[in-house]
């Protein structure tokens, strides 16, 4: 990216591509004429619980920069420790949350401390793999679109100091921003990469080299596509307009980083969200497919070769061989015939005089259920503060009413039959806020008081409910009622990809041979989540699908994604 020579790159993260397609992806970009591949480091990955590290399997980043090298791309690293992505809080840990006094992304020493523990252990994986050492990793940002958060350059110095420590000091380091925040994200010795979507970057470049007069010219992000909110139409971008954009830019000798070259899946409950203000929310789907010139399959797109074309026309040398594409199967419909309820899951409820957020019992992801008793009869409105991100009430096993973040709903009508009855609120983390001011107060659950018909209610008992172990569901064969389990299993004869179509579900999660495959919603604009062949095997395989609605579970598998009309 930093080079004499310019570099084009494409966007690709490994946690959101299963290890074992780690190479023929790799493959697909060489083959387009990308000289290096671009990639995030996820903390939250790899530090899932404070001090407890992970780099081994489909965590092992340090072998995903190898398997680049061994293909003959180089690595831009992108090691934030904040990083946006579309990914959960911007991939910082949620347990930075658990102490509400920690100010994210400043120079409190509550964040900067555990930064720096990060990094150096970051470091003992990947420092060695740079070109100083005769690896791949030919530059590494600095923080990630800070001038989008703030401006305040000892923060910034304190985070090269960190990186320098942590053994990363041998590569050129460079930051980056959007055009109007350059100048705010920036360190004045420190080469500047603009982030911009397709349609003038002329203009986009000219900010900044009216910024930097000198130095090379850097677009660190070419938005070539983009990602899906829940309940928004699916997004369908313009190739020939990309491509000309890349034309012009690799003519003027930019360098360039192609976001997202594949975008690949947001697994399990990895997605991010994004909010304009504190009362908006807007979550991410599973799907990250973005639009990508490699389709989420690891297929190549009629945009992967205008791309390729452009490479070769400009640098006039012959465009490379494509490998094979991937291919993708039918699975004909099967029924989830078996039912599980929530109870199979409860234990060691949590006493608490008010609601708190699933941070504060050291949980990071999935649901939490708060119950309590109602010491009276009546009517009236049922009111949640702070409520995040999606409720299920139910009173005395029946389901009341849901209430939806996205939609602003924060209270519903509430008969309570007789004294004692049993009030349940399951509330989903459907995803951490993953970019802007908002990060700091993404805690999920419920983090305020709970009334009804105006008092508050108190004396609760919360379960937490991470949902990543099923083993102790009870399966019936007896249909039940939601929230609950769903649970049956198709044949095959042999595996590969699929498509599972999921429409007959509402919303909730699914599990593929004990694999969380991700969510799905009845909103759209998803309709089927991608399943990797390497997840499946001969003969029976396994499927649960948590549901928070009342559903007859018919599913199958589709060679293509399957896309809904929005509402």
């Amino acid at each position: 990216m930093i080079a004499q020579t310019p570099i084009l790159s494409g966007e690709m993260h490994y946690p959101r591509v299963p290890r074992a397609y780690w190479d023929a992806r790799l493959r697909m970009a060489h083959a387009m004429g990308l000289d290096a591949i671009s990639t995030y480091v996820f903390w939250n990955v790899h530090e899932p619980a404070p001090g407890a590290y992970s780099f081994e399997g489909e965590n092992d980043v340090a072998e995903y920069v190898r398997a680049a090298a061994r293909i003959g791309l180089g690595v831009v690293l992108r090691p934030g420790p904040y990083v946006c992505a579309e990914w959960d809080l911007g991939g910082l840990p949620a347990w930075l949350l658990g102490d509400d006094r920690i100010a994210l992304r400043t120079l409190d020493e509550g964040y900067m401390q555990p930064v720096r523990r990060w990094l150096k252990r970051l470091g003992e994986e990947l420092a060695p793999l740079q070109r100083s050492h005769g690896g791949p990793i030919l530059a590494v940002q600095l923080e990630n679109e800070y001038g989008a958060f703030g401006e305040d350059r000892s923060y910034l110095e304190a985070m090269r100091v960190a990186l320098n420590d942590a053994g990363f000091g041998e590569s050129p380091y460079y930051t980056i921003d959007q055009p109007q925040d350059l100048a705010r994200g920036s360190l004045p010795d420190l080469p500047i990469a603009a982030t911009f979507a397709p349609g003038d970057p002329e203009r986009d470049l000219g900010m900044l080299r009216a910024l930097r007069p000198e130095g090379p010219l850097i677009c660190g992000e070419y938005w070539a596509g983009w990602f899906d909110h829940w309940g928004e139409p699916h997004q369908r971008t313009d190739a020939s307009r990309q491509a000309r954009d890349l034309e012009w830019m690799l003519k003027r000798g930019c360098s360039a980083n192609i976001y997202v070259f594949h975008g690949g899946t947001n697994f399990g409950f990895w997605n991010g969200a994004n909010a304009a203000d504190v009362s908006s929310y807007q979550p991410d789907t599973t799907s990250y497919d973005y639009d990508a010139a490699l389709d989420e399959a690891g297929r190549p797109s009629s945009k992967y070769f205008a791309f390729r074309d452009v490479v070769a026309r400009v640098r006039g040398i012959k465009a490379r061989p494509v490998p094979e594409a991937p291919q993708t199967i039918e699975i004909p419909e099967f029924r989830l015939d078996e039912f599980a309820t929530v109870e199979g899951l409860l234990s060691n409820p949590i006493a608490c005089d008010t609601p708190r957020p699933m941070e504060s019992f050291g949980q990071s992801f999935g649901y939490v259920l708060y119950r309590t008793t109602l010491a009276d009869r009546g009517d009236g409105p049922l009111e949640l503060e702070g409520m995040r991100d999606y409720a299920v009430v139910s009173l005395d096993g029946r389901v009341a009413g849901h209430l939806d973040r996205r939609l602003h709903e924060t209270a519903l009508q509430l008969c309570v039959p007789h004294e004692g009855a049993e009030l349940d609120i399951l509330v989903e983390n459907g995803g951490r806020v993953n970019y802007g001011r908002q990060i700091d107060g993404e805690r999920k659950g419920i983090e305020g008081a709970v009334r009804w018909s105006g008092r508050e209610l108190r004396g609760w008992h919360a379960y937490s409910l991470p949902v990543e172990d099923l083993r102790p569901l009870r399966f019936t064969a007896r249909a039940g009622s939601a929230p609950g389990f769903w649970r049956g299993t198709f044949e095959l004869d042999e595996p590969g990809d699929t498509f599972m179509d999921l429409r007959s579900l509402g919303k909730g999660a699914f599990w593929v041979n004990g694999r969380n495959a991700g969510r799905f919603w009845k909103v759209g604009p998803q309709g089927s989540l991608y399943v990797p062949g390497v997840w499946l095997k001969r003969g029976a395989n396994e499927v649960v699908a948590f549901d928070l609605f009342d559903s007859v579970p018919r599913l199958c598998g589709r060679s293509n994604p399957v896309w809904m009309p929005s509402p």
